[in-house]
């Protein structure tokens, strides 16, 4: 029971996006600070989201963590040692009540854990009065899921591979918004199972045991560069040549681990196959897939509804989620976080 002379809770409430990455991220150079290997660019959606209400509270002995209405046992490790990052800034050492809510399957190779973690930052530096810089909410939503250091930013995102041991350096940035080149993605849910293998644990394998590891490390700079260039240039072709480039060297290099990473099942591959076909016939898209078994479709906004349409054909594809790109993490309403809750999404 609280008492008048009790700090009243703080609490705020954010929505991120998941991002897909172009030039593909996988490994880490520290896996404590999940410092990546290599540096990254990818693209945030703008459908699916994350929204989650951070609220601290002096009543709470332990942190409480809940995802899509269940207590959610494996993922409260991360959360509470980012909020612990996050209270030793603020100076406080109050527990809070983590509610997160998604739109989307949760640890199917849809990036739950990049909107997850941007959510959760953006939603504790306003709850703790921290007003920490976009740069920094990227530094420390990384050290909850790397890719979440890209879902703090909207548009197109290049997430810095960095120098510095202590990865003050390791930081998305954006190279250029939304707005200014409007894509369409189309995401073939083949499977909304969580994947037996995680990311983190796949990339430790990989760096461990594939023979092409060092030649991935080798070959990144280039695929950035490029992507770098065709997007600052508006090339759909060549952006769509290096980034299926990098998406199958990801795949091949996991795939050549001991023992195998296979993230993709036989509708993922049909799915690839009818993306392939369509762009041999004239049809600008390209596909990418990340370490998961739904297949993205990026096109140009003329030719999406073609491409859901053949999507959808394709046997095992349970469902065609259509999206463009989208913002940053941002705070929202409690009420929109309720509203979540409500439709049980």
């Amino acid at each position: 029971m609280s008492t008048s002379a009790d700090p009243a809770p703080l609490s705020a409430a954010a929505q991120a996006q998941p991002n897909i990455a172009l030039i593909k991220y996988w490994g880490k150079r520290d896996a404590r600070l999940n410092l990546p290997a290599v540096g990254s660019i990818s693209i945030t959606l703008d459908r699916l989201w994350t929204r989650t209400c951070v609220r601290f509270d002096p009543q709470l002995a332990v942190d409480q963590v809940q995802l899509d209405g269940r207590t959610d046992a494996g993922g409260a490790t991360r959360v509470c040692a980012c909020l612990d990052l996050l209270r030793r800034r603020a100076g406080i050492d109050l527990r809070a009540r983590v509610e997160s809510w998604n739109n989307f399957p949760t640890g199917a190779g849809l990036a739950s854990s990049a909107s997850g973690f941007a959510a959760l930052v953006t939603a504790a530096d306003a709850a703790l009065g921290l007003g920490m810089s976009p740069a920094e909410c990227s530094a420390l939503a990384r050290q909850g899921s790397g890719s979440a250091a890209r879902s703090i930013f909207g548009g197109f995102v290049e997430w810095h591979r960095g120098q510095r041991p202590d990865g003050g350096d390791s930081v998305a940035e954006p190279l250029l918004a939304a707005a200014d080149w409007p894509l369409s993605v189309l995401v073939a849910i083949t499977s909304r199972a969580i994947k037996s293998v995680g990311s983190t644990e796949g990339m430790n394998r990989t760096a461990a045991s594939s023979p092409y590891w060092t030649a991935w490390l080798q070959a990144q700079m280039a695929d950035l560069a490029q992507a770098r260039a065709a997007i600052a240039g508006r090339d759909f072709e060549r952006l769509a040549e290096v980034a299926e480039h990098s998406c199958l060297k990801m795949h091949a290099l996991a795939l050549a681990a001991r023992p195998g990473l296979v993230y993709w099942n036989g509708a993922t591959v049909e799915a690839l196959h009818a993306v392939r076909a369509l762009r041999a016939g004239g049809v600008p898209v390209f596909f990418t897939n990340d370490a998961g078994p739904q297949l993205k479709a990026i096109c140009l906004p003329s030719a999406a509804e073609r491409v859901a349409r053949t999507l959808h054909a394709v046997p095992g594809v349970l469902e065609v989620v259509a999206a463009g790109l989208g913002e940053g993490a941002r705070l929202i309403g409690a009420d929109q976080v309720g509203a979540a809750r409500a439709g049980a999404v």
